[in-house]
């Protein structure tokens, strides 16, 4: 096939695809660009079914950092290592976008590879990666039910902007990328979010929404004409082992009373381990395979749900699971917040740090530092399992960003609070939206530290159940609901607005009725969240704790920045080593001090105080001797400042120099008086009160 090469616009900057020129042995491969953005996608699939009792798709974006013209890396290895997290969330944000119209039986590995080739920092890779992605599925033979079209959307708080620049939505006061796909009917539905806002209004999240989806059906469109074109036979579903709709009906009349049973133990104690191993020994008693079991109670709860008006653990509707909160139960940390929802429990712990704590960043589309931290642990015994610790997962690094977005809205400027900030949360127990569950522990943990976080922050995730015409949206979403239902649509924020949002769906896609419906539910158990967390701490506690470094900041001229480190840093390595502190210097002149006692923040304070100082004629200070010399005496005015006073200055008539010997002695303390600087800035003393004699 030729190369052949589509274009459109969007915005006055245009999208590019070129097909059939670069990864010609990949079952689907594109190379997408917008403005001088430039990604290659491709999409492979194996020959042979995996072993695998789940969909076995697996989505790599790739950063390069010759796209952004960089040469990074470690001394010695001056080449990309694992992915960053920023590559990773963007990997989990294409893939929780495309992978609901796979065949959920299919069993052949499906792996997409998104190489970013250019990167102009003006546009932000993750949306032709999205579009590119998509295409690389849709034209080729993988059975897959798209195209997808995602869009970012900012907004300055007036207006809503598709498409902005990189600068433009990171000042943005809502940050959100939607995608979508189309029903039969050509309605766009919503099925994946991920965003980030400064207390936005649900309305206005909603309009933000409506904005995207006019554009995503451009893109879909787009999409569908380079189909019709280079689009190749698609493997049939048939030829995948596909439990018969009337075959999940007859299971259903016959067994249906059994699994409902074992749905409803959920309302024990222990309800989850008891209704997982109930439904483990009926799937072995009917000998089914998973995907046909798993079919088979998804029918059973969404039944229950929908016609019985019941859910597995007996709450109503929008019922909200038994709440325990707690701040400070761990000794000798910076701050502790616990959170309990049900069976969901999570402790998060606070650490602050000297400004020099920070993260530094150094990647293809990011350079700087990073202040405020958040990390999400979940270790396997919190879903009640075995197995090895490893480095982070994925989902942990999702989580922990998605907890991070929902928290960074409230955090206090540098200028008002300098310390760096590390909030790490740690999953106790797991039964359902332990992402939530994190923000509202490590609210409750900033709280307990004094961090004068701005206003509380909680989050609850929602749950679809829907067949047919029928359906339902549940508010804390647990268990089998979580896992069989239709979405998980997480929402976190203040009780003024949303600071963050995720959505992945199992369903074709969202409506707009659905999303507004699952807004009001979620706002209404924030607030109710929120009132339990204010009973426990209403307000930051109002000092740090004790075992907080202090910090204390000044700012000096630039220019006096070379007289506070010295001659190779000497200067600034005897104030650490004798004040027992760290000294931060920026660019701009700021003065980060930290210690862990206000006494030697405060030495080191006034040392440096002393060093940048303009002294100036007429001034008297308290000088100590330090040489003793032929001519006069060499004062030190303060650290790193020396002065003279010469022979003249002392006695009237002319006198001997060894004379000066008998009224000077090394380290006296005499009161001196500046009489002039000269133009190389030396500095020449006087006595206060005439010559000695």
């Amino acid at each position: 096939m030729e190369s052949l090469v589509f274009k459109t616009k969007f915005y006055g900057r245009e999208l590019e695809i070129e097909i059939g020129k670069f990864a010609l042995q990949a079952s689907g491969a594109v190379l997408a660009k917008f403005g001088k953005t430039t990604v290659l996608c491709t999409a492979t699939l194996a020959q042979k079914d995996s072993e695998s009792d789940f969909l076995p798709l697996l989505v790599d974006y790739q950063e390069r950092y010759y796209a952004a013209r960089k040469i990074i890396g470690s001394k010695y290895v001056r080449r990309e290592g694992k992915p960053t997290d920023e590559a990773i969330l963007t990997s989990r944000l294409i893939d929780r976008a495309i992978r609901p119209y796979f065949p959920q039986n299919l069993r052949r590995e499906i792996h997409l590879v998104i190489t970013t080739l250019s990167y102009d920092e003006e546009n932000d890779p993750e949306f032709p990666s999205l579009i590119g992605s998509s295409l690389a599925l849709f034209i080729s033979e993988i059975p897959w039910k798209g195209p997808v079209g995602g869009v970012r959307v900012a907004f300055d708080g007036k207006s809503f902007l598709p498409f902005p620049t990189v600068a433009q939505a990171s000042n943005s006061k809502m940050n959100l990328f939607v995608s979508g796909v189309e029903d039969e009917s050509g309605e766009i539905l919503v099925n994946m979010l991920e965003g980030e806002a400064k207390e936005v209004k649900e309305d206005e999240f909603l309009k933000a929404i409506q904005v995207a989806k006019k554009e995503i059906k451009k893109l879909i469109d787009f999409q569908k004409e380079i189909q019709k074109q280079v689009g190749k036979q698609k493997i049939l579903e048939e030829l995948f082992l596909k439990p018969d709709p009337k075959e999940i009906e007859a299971l259903f009349e016959k067994y249906y009373p059994q699994i409902r049973k074992n749905l409803l133990l959920m309302k024990e104690k222990e309800g989850k381990r008891l209704s997982l191993s109930a439904q483990t020994k009926l799937q072995e008693e009917l000998g089914l395979d998973s995907f046909t079991f798993e079919k088979l109670v998804s029918k059973s709860l969404s039944y229950l749900i929908l016609n019985e008006n019941l859910r597995p653990d007996g709450r109503k509707e929008d019922e909200i699971r038994e709440i325990e909160c707690l701040a400070g139960i761990i000794p000798y940390t910076h701050g502790s917040g616990f959170f309990r929802r049900g069976l969901t429990q999570v402790l998060s712990i606070l650490t602050l740090g000297a400004p020099g704590d920070e993260l530094l960043l150094e990647g293809m589309k990011i350079s700087g530092k990073k202040r405020f931290l958040h990390h999400y642990n979940f270790p396997p015994y919190s879903a009640g399992e075995t197995g090895a610790l490893k480095a982070p997962s994925r989902r942990e690094i999702g989580h922990g960003a998605l907890v991070e977005k929902a928290l960074r809205p409230l955090v206090p400027e540098t200028t008002d609070f300098p310390y760096a900030i590390r909030v790490v949360s740690e999953v106790l127990s797991s039964n359902g939206s332990t992402s939530m569950a994190s923000v509202c522990a490590s609210s409750l943990a900033l709280f307990d530290g004094g961090v004068p976080l701005k206003k509380a922050v909680a989050g609850i995730s929602c749950g679809l159940i829907q067949e047919g015409q029928k359906e339902k949206v549940l508010t804390d979403i647990q268990g089998p609901e979580d896992q069989l239902g239709g979405m998980d649509f997480k929402v976190a924020g203040t009780k003024d607005g949303i600071t963050a949002v995720q959505l992945d769906v199992k369903v074709r896609g969202l409506s707009e009725k659905i999303i507004q419906k699952t807004l009001a539910k979620a706002l209404s158990a924030r607030k109710f969240i929120l009132e339990k967390m204010e009973k426990v701490l209403p307000r930051p506690r109002t000092s740090l704790s004790p075992l907080a470094p202090k910090i204390l900041s000044l700012t000096i001229s630039p220019e006096k920045i070379r007289e506070v480190i010295g001659p190779e840093g000497k200067t600034i390595k005897q104030i650490i080593s004798h004040t027992h502190t760290t000294i931060d210097i920026e660019e701009d002149g700021q003065i980060f001090i930290t210690g862990e006692t206000w006494e030697g923040v405060e030495n080191a304070a006034k040392w440096i105080k002393d060093i940048t100082r303009e002294i100036k004629e007429g001034e008297i200070f308290e000088g100590r001797v330090k040489r003793v010399m032929n001519f006069g005496v060499i004062f030190e005015l303060f650290p790193g400042q020396d002065a003279l006073l010469h022979i003249s200055e002392i006695f009237r008539e002319k006198m001997p120099p060894e004379i000066l010997k008998k009224y000077f002695h090394l380290g006296d303390v005499i009161s001196v008086k500046v009489k002039r600087i000269d133009e190389n800035g030396r500095v020449f003393l006087t006595l206060p009160k005439g010559k000695l004699r």
